[in-house]
């Protein structure tokens, strides 16, 4: 059946091989795989040995759309009432042209035709061009369209409209190489233009079912259309495929209950067990990426013990291995968890607000928000961003750095969540705060810039950033407030520069309350429950 598929990219070729000027020779083979972001989904492909043909970086290199774009569109799709229809292209590299000139003579795989020689016309999978052909292709196809690739992020794609009731707006259309969103008021007919040029799987146009691996679903909260996202598919394959590969092994074991994702005080810097085999390292490696990708989908409630973790794979332990298995034990106990991507006004007190941007101009005469030379006009209800932002200084009890964390939302829609172990050692906790604060507000930027970028109008005023730390609190937004450490005069001056430039306002809240706590240390079920259950369901 493969290379029945296969078959339409090789034109046979009957002369002299010798005949063949510029033409390289290359050889195949038949891969079987599972795809992890279809559910474990078995699969056969056949493949040009490409690890033995050459090619510049430029045709090698071709991009995914983000993560962060999707979930933003997700949000924007619900604020300004846009349909979304979704498909996927059949045998999506052998749509395209091959850029090179190969050619191979058939193996047992082609059955009857072994032993021809096969000039190669399409992109065929395993070649490094391929995929840069496939998307030159689609590209030209939606140009011709109407739509433009976003300079944010080249594999969003968007075109001007304006509703039957005179609102402007933008169609998008997101590209996952062969998986197509579009997010229009009329989507299925810009997707039967796409069908022009592209087979679609099984000819389906049906509005968004899945997302690599995440269930997509609209749903109503308070009377509010707005679409969800839930990893439950995936946690369920995935805690069943760990199961199963350790029901025969004498060794390991998935705890049957875990109420959180590690052991209460567990510390995997200090951990001193034996480390791991060969065989139980490469599956140690494996189970930290299928915990990683979850955590892209949704489950942000294990994003800290999977960073943690994440930094021994070069070298893992007995200990470290027993903790991901309970990582698992904890996801099979708690499977569901969904994101809404809520698009309605955040229910957040701004009151305690003690910066003025006046204030600091005086001192940051320069300071103005980089506004990109090409932004698009925006179009659409406009969003504002609120992010809360913690650091556990000294956190590692082995190298004493810290560790970041923090969580941005668009309206109420989480956008962009983070946990990683600081790249310096801080001498006090107000460093490392500071530290985080700048981490935070460089993704800030980015995702401003986006917004422009795709013509989503931002609320007037800056962003607002909620941080525990009274010390840091008021050196960010009292601009008599000197800076005794020069050690952190970087970050001291990077957000009060962006306080005066009016990109962020810097507000003061409990630790208890404060949402990135959860990214920055480990938490009872108690306090877990508390501070995710205020925007995860």
């Amino acid at each position: 059946m493969e290379m029945k598929t296969n078959r339409v990219a090789f034109e046979e070729f009957d002369g002299d091989v010798e005949k063949l000027m510029g033409y390289k020779k290359i050889t195949g083979h038949l891969v079987f795989d599972v795809k992890l972001g279809e559910i474990f989904r078995r699969k056969a492909r056949y493949c040009a040995d490409g690890h033995k043909t050459e090619a510049t970086a430029a045709l090698t290199y071709s991009t995914v759309v983000s993560c962060d774009s999707v979930r933003i569109l997700l949000m924007i799709a619900a604020l300004n009432g846009l349909d979304l229809q979704c498909t996927d292209i059949q045998n999506a590299f052998l749509n395209a042209p091959a850029i090179k000139k190969y050619y191979l003579v058939a193996g047992p795989e082609f059955g009857e035709e072994e032993d021809k020689v096969f000039i190669v016309r399409r992109a065929l999978y395993g070649l490094k061009s391929s995929s840069v052909a496939f998307r030159s292709h689609l590209a030209e196809t939606l140009e011709d369209l109407g739509f433009s690739s976003s300079t944010a992020d080249p594999d969003v794609w968007m075109r001007a409209a304006v509703k039957p009731d005179g609102k402007e707006y933008y169609k998008y259309i997101r590209c996952y190489v062969d998986d197509i969103l579009c997010m229009l008021m009329k989507a299925k007919e810009v997707m039967e233009g796409i069908g022009r040029v592209f087979k679609f799987k099984k000819g389906k146009i049906e509005p968004p079912e899945s997302y690599l691996g995440a269930r997509l679903q609209k749903k109503t909260l308070d009377g509010h259309d707005m679409w969800t996202m839930s990893s439950y598919d995936y946690v369920v394959a995935a805690v069943k495929k760990v199961k199963e590969t350790l029901k025969d092994s004498p060794k390991w074991k998935m705890p049957k209950n875990a109420p959180t994702p590690m052991t209460s005080a567990y510390e995997p810097e200090m951990d001193g067990s034996s480390e791991l085999g060969r065989e139980d390292h490469t599956y140690f490696q494996e189970l930290i990426g299928i915990l990683r990708w979850a955590t892209e989908i949704g489950r942000v409630d294990i994003l800290l013990e999977v960073s943690l973790l994440s930094q021994y794979q070069a070298a893992p332990r007995e200990r470290h291995m027993e903790q991901a298995l309970r990582i698992f034990a904890f996801l099979d106990t708690f499977p569901k968890l969904t994101l809404y991507y809520d698009w309605r006004t955040p229910n957040v007190d701004y009151s305690k607000l003690r910066s003025s941007r006046e204030d600091f101009e005086a001192y940051y005469r320069d300071a103005t928000e980089e506004m990109p030379h090409n932004t698009s006009k925006p179009r659409g209800r406009s969003v504002g961003s609120t992010a809360w932002v913690d650091a556990s200084h000294g956190a590692n009890k082995k190298t004493r750095k810290s560790h970041t964390g923090y969580i941005i939302f668009l309206n109420r829609a989480p956008i962009l969540w983070h946990s990683k172990r600081q790249n310096t050692v801080e001498a006090s906790t107000f460093g490392s705060k500071f530290i985080a604060l700048k981490s935070c507000i460089e993704a800030i930027t980015h995702l401003r810039f986006k917004l422009r970028m795709f013509g989503i109008p931002l609320e007037e005023g800056p962003s607002h950033v909620f941080c525990d730390n009274e010390s840091v609190v008021t050196n960010s937004t009292m601009v008599e407030s000197t800076l005794n450490k020069k050690h952190n005069s970087i970050a001291y001056h990077y957000t009060r520069w962006n306080v005066a430039a009016g990109v962020i306002n810097i507000l003061w809240i409990a630790g208890m309350l404060n949402l990135a706590d959860a990214f920055t240390k480990q938490l009872t079920l108690e306090r877990r429950g508390r501070l995710f259950g205020e925007w995860m369901y």
